[in-house]
């Protein structure tokens, strides 16, 4: 029997959905010092419980978990511990400049499989890449006065 392509075509968009310990916090970090712009919110009670970002044409949601109530989560370790998200993008190289420029941490971006790559992880352990194609020879790594 011969499969049928029925959703692919009605699937838009891929959007990772993070749980975080403090939004406050999180939106500093992905607005503030990534660049994001938050285009949709959810208040309750006078409070943000959930967010979705922008940066381009990706997008990403957040929401703070609940510590206590029928519905809370307290978690073991980091939350993001594990999760990696790779956005990928017309120029890394300038992206490292902009979010480091504005202090965040991020890894001196290389070369790894045909693209820059540089690296960095949010609040709550979450990695996020951003990465861009380049005929740059695998393992190169940038130099500030390079770029």
């Amino acid at each position: 029997m011969k499969a049928e392509k029925k959703s692919g075509a009605n699937v838009k968009q891929a959007v990772p959905f993070f749980c975080v310990s403090n939004i406050e916090e999180s939106i500093r970090y992905y607005v503030d010092g990534l660049g994001f712009a938050m285009t949709t919110k959810w208040i309750d009670k006078g409070k943000l419980r959930w967010c979705w970002l922008e940066l381009g044409d990706a997008a990403l949601m957040l929401q703070e978990f609940p510590k206590e109530g029928h519905d809370s989560w307290i978690p073991q370790g980091k939350v993001g511990e594990g999760v990696s998200i790779c956005f990928i993008c017309e120029d890394a190289l300038a992206i490292y400049r902009e979010i480091t420029s504005r202090g965040i941490q991020a890894s001196k971006p290389f070369v790894g499989n045909g693209m820059w790559v540089t690296s960095l992880s949010d609040p709550d352990g979450y990695k996020i890449d951003f990465e861009s194609e380049t005929e740059v020879p695998e393992g190169t790594e940038f130099s500030a006065h390079e770029g």
